[in-house]
């Protein structure tokens, strides 16, 4: 029960974050726009320090997609 209040608490507290960040509407205060930031995403993929963590993010959300949504690709 304790995981699943601390699981809990940790979506709220996203769900408020994400909430202000949304009203605010101010430029880079959402989760995505700070992942386009630091992924670089308006930057083209000329260089491998652009390509390759943008390319890591990509598996990690493919791999989050199966895991989470169907089961699979677990331990």
């Amino acid at each position: 029960m304790g995981w699943t209040i601390a699981w809990l608490l940790w979506l709220a507290a996203f769900l408020v974050i994400e909430g202000a960040a949304f009203i605010s509407r101010r430029a880079g205060a959402s989760l995505s726009e700070h992942c386009w930031s630091w992924f670089r995403v308006h930057k083209g993929w000329g260089k491998p320090s652009i390509a390759i963590p943008r390319v890591l993010l990509v598996v990690f959300l493919a791999w989050l997609l199966l895991h989470l949504g169907f089961g699979w690709l677990t331990t």
